[in-house]
């Protein structure tokens, strides 16, 4: 599927989607009508088209819009909670410092291209959708797949658009001018309708990796109910999943987020990321986070999305029992040292789970197999992003020709975004049960993951010792309460998913956003300036604006605007 997406995206470009600004200004001049499209291989050209925008990445837009609404969310789901920096230093791409700060304002470069490419996303369902039922060649049986396809993509778009905006226009196939279409009702209900629909008609499987199935689709709602808080909706998918979908844990945590074993057994939606395939600077290849790799040493760039103090602290364990310190409040005891000159590294010889290593890059720990990290020249700015690097998204040094070799961004490559894989099903799952009082299962479930976490491979020194003092156990008796439940569940979670784009929505939909993210603006704001003084204000910063540009073009007949702005911007 990665082969063609570029090609189909050359033929949309040029026969459907004029090149505009902003997505209100699309307008039916210049554009192929839908008719040219109604055969098997017109919606087959324009349901590769909308699998090629998922990532949120399409690079007509340019490249500050794909930062914005990178698949990753690296911005939204990990700068603008406690699991990373912005990084880097702070002039480049300042319009993210504001987002860190929670200071952000309504014309803000990133909320804007945040918003038109995950429209652009939606018309293009929208136009698969608007082709299908013109399609005499196509089976019904065909017709009712690529309608699942099309609508799970939809629901996609959407799940990222109100995460991050709240309540936002709801734009289908059977609009006539999206430019009256007001953001005044929570489009949640359409988002289950199309996601629902999609759970119920597509295959268990496909033979193009990367396209949607039946239990990504269950995956996908179970978590759409979740951030709603509908446990007892979530659990039975998860259940289903979880049991039938044949999915299995890898045996080392790492193997999650290696290109070598991309699309594994425990995967259920991955974003498939290509190099070499002939798009303009390997677009294929998760441009979005083309900023997020070492500054130094590797020969890639750019410096930014760095762990944070408060998620390198996540990972330390109890000496006796090598469980997370659940009791223990975060402040500027529980960093581990470090210099922050980055003159020397200095060894931390406490216990720390070892996904600490797979997830972090630290000083004086080897990162993959481009050597051990030291404490400075790897990190392009020490006082604006901490002594840190973000390991997921990186490739192996012996994996060098699977990631650009031309011009800046040279750590773009072929290591796919894993979406969903059947941890967060297990840990999901046991939140439900937890929700649910049914402890003994949760406690097992989350077991599921701590024991994996135990039984995989560690980080190694050159002569074959482990790099760190290593430490998981799982839980030996069953959480006895659901406060506790909760809480280890919470943890658990925050250590198996860092840096993945998840933490901030998760402390939205747990409602510990501004308690949890308060505090670690103040402790880790005595060592990351720009956080110092910086305030999350509850029942305000869960949400984002809406663009004002958005807002200014949205004017019906009376002159009047449509879409209304978030209370607080």
């Amino acid at each position: 599927m990665k082969k063609i997406i570029y090609c189909a995206l050359v033929i949309l470009t040029g026969l459907v989607y004029a090149c505009s600004s902003d997505w209100l200004e699309i307008k039916p001049k210049g554009s192929a009508d839908i008719s040219t499209f109604s055969s098997a291989n017109g919606v087959r050209v324009l349901l590769i088209g909308t699998y090629a925008v998922v990532d949120g990445t399409h690079r007509n837009f340019g490249d500050g819009a794909v930062w914005a609404s990178a698949v990753d969310n690296w911005v939204w789901g990990g700068v603008a909670s406690d699991d990373a920096y912005k990084g880097s230093d702070y002039g480049d791409q300042n319009t993210i410092n504001p987002i860190e700060g929670f200071y952000v304002e309504a014309s803000n470069e990133y909320v804007t291209n945040h918003w038109f490419p995950l429209y652009d996303g939606v018309i293009r369902a929208n136009d698969v959708l608007k082709a299908i039922p013109l399609a005499a060649d196509m089976t019904d049986a065909a017709k009712t797949q690529a309608t699942a396809e099309a609508k799970f993509l939809r629901a996609h778009f959407y799940t990222e658009l109100t995460r991050v905006h709240g309540k936002v226009p709801y734009i289908d196939e059977n609009t006539v001018d999206p430019t009256l279409v007001p953001n005044n009702v929570d489009i949640w209900p359409k988002i289950e309708e199309d996601m629902k629909f999609a759970a119920d008609n597509l295959p268990a499987t496909q033979s193009d990796k990367g396209r949607a199935t039946k239990w990504a689709a269950e995956t996908y709602l179970a978590y759409i109910y979740m951030f709603q808080q509908k446990y007892d909706l979530a659990k039975p998918l998860l259940d289903d999943v979880y049991s039938n979908g044949g999915f299995t844990l890898m045996p080392s945590f790492e193997q999650n987020f290696m290109i070598a074993t991309e699309n594994n057994a425990e995967s259920i939606f991955e974003i498939q990321y290509a190099v070499n395939d002939g798009s303009d600077g390997s677009g294929n290849a998760g441009w979005g986070s083309a900023l997020n790799f070492p500054y130094g040493h590797t020969g890639t760039c750019c410096g930014f999305y760095q762990p944070s103090h408060s998620t390198v602290a996540a990972y330390r364990t109890d000496e006796a029992t090598g469980l997370p310190l659940l009791d223990e409040a975060y402040t500027v005891a529980s960093m581990l040292p470090y210099d922050p000159s980055g003159a020397t590294v200095i060894t931390y010889t406490k216990p720390v789970d070892p996904r600490l290593d797979h997830t972090v890059g630290r000083p004086g720990i080897p990162y993959l197999d481009w050597g051990v990290q030291d404490g400075a020249t790897w990190v392009r700015d020490l006082s604006n992003g901490g002594p840190y690097l973000n390991k997921k998204n990186m490739f192996k040094q012996s994996e060098k020709s699977l990631a650009t070799s031309t011009g800046w961004a040279t750590g773009v490559n072929a290591n796919n975004y894993r979406k969903f894989r059947k941890a967060h099903v297990i840990l999901w799952l046991a939140e439900c049960e937890a929700q649910a009082g049914n402890f003994q299962r949760a406690t097992s479930l989350v077991n599921e993951i701590r024991n994996r976490a135990k039984t995989s491979n560690v980080v190694k020194l050159d002569d074959g010792t482990p790099a760190a003092n290593y430490k998981v156990e799982p839980y030996t008796t069953d959480f006895a309460s659901k406060e506790y439940a909760l809480k280890a569940i919470k943890a658990e979670e925050r250590v198996e998913f860092a840096m993945e784009g998840s933490r901030f929505f998760d402390l939205v939909r747990w409602g510990d956003a501004a308690t949890v993210i308060n505090n670690y603006l103040n402790v880790d704001g005595t060592r990351i300036g720009v956080l110092a003084g910086k305030t999350f204000v509850a029942n305000h910063h869960e949400i984002w604006p809406i663009p004002q540009t958005q807002i200014d073009l949205s004017i019906d007949a009376t002159g009047k605007k449509v879409l209304t702005q978030n209370p607080g911007y």
